[in-house]
């Protein structure tokens, strides 16, 4: 998989993603990051890439010849161009599993008060956010971008069923972790994990998923494949959260 990144401060990469798993599967070729500085698309001797938006107010606005350059240079044949900003929806495990599949993604980092619209408009495919909150940049965000699609390629997590079972990957949040020591702070293991009965173990994976996506991210619920035996022992668990999530009480 190919990831292009168009941005104003190609010095910001490969930043985090030259460490881990990641790092790994780019030495190995698994997958290859390419930067693109935008303002190597601007003309004339300062390199412009930002000016004032018609109609006034405050900030700059990233210009729409050198961003269309840009991204016709990045993406080559077939490359799937995303915009990172606070105005995209926000990304979800379920986008970067269909993101998992391209073979080349641009990924165009915004910065100032945006981009141009007749650029977004004609030439990039989708839009993404990392949050409902704004940063300076979408450099940042398109690495953790990056990350959460690389991780679900093929190849390059070496435990690719903790990739299957992580939290969102099942439409739920992960149960809880525990390892070595046995003990720690005068708190012990669940029993049950080290009974070796493997059908035990895996039940009570899965009732603690359900409790502590209820508790934390109920609204996970709503779209989630569950049971109706895990959903009446759910609502009797937590009576008053289930409630409060506004779901449907078991038939």
């Amino acid at each position: 998989m190919e990831i292009a990144f168009i941005t104003i401060f190609p010095e910001m990469f490969p930043g985090p993603l030259e460490f881990g798993v990641i790092g790994r599967a780019l030495s190995r070729g698994d997958a290859r990051v390419e930067v693109i500085d935008l303002r190597d698309f601007a003309e004339g001797r300062q390199r412009q890439i930002d000016d004032y938006p018609f109609g006034g107010g405050g900030g700059m606005v990233m210009t729409a010849p050198p961003a269309a350059a840009a991204i016709q240079h990045a993406r080559g044949d077939g490359g799937h161009v995303i915009f990172m900003t606070p105005q995209g929806p926000r990304l979800t495990h379920a986008d970067c599993q269909r993101l998992a599949g391209r073979a080349r993604l641009v990924i165009l980092c915004g910065r100032y008060e945006g981009l141009d619209e007749r650029v977004r408009r004609s030439m990039v495919d989708e839009e993404f956010s990392v949050g409902d909150f704004v940063v300076t940049g979408g450099e940042v965000p398109g690495m953790l971008l990056a990350e959460a699609v690389l991780r679900l390629r093929p190849g390059v997590v070496g435990n690719e069923s903790g990739v299957r079972t992580d939290s969102f990957a099942t439409g739920l949040l992960e149960h809880p972790q525990f390892s070595r020591p046995r003990e720690f702070s005068g708190l012990g293991v669940p029993e049950v994990l080290l009974s070796g009965d493997h059908a035990a173990i895996a039940a009570w994976k899965r009732c603690e998923s359900l409790r502590r996506t209820l508790l934390r991210r109920p609204e996970l619920l709503a779209e989630a494949s569950l049971t109706p035996g895990e959903r009446s022992w759910l609502a009797s668990q937590h009576p008053l959260e289930w409630r409060r999530a506004g779901l449907p009480e078991p038939e």
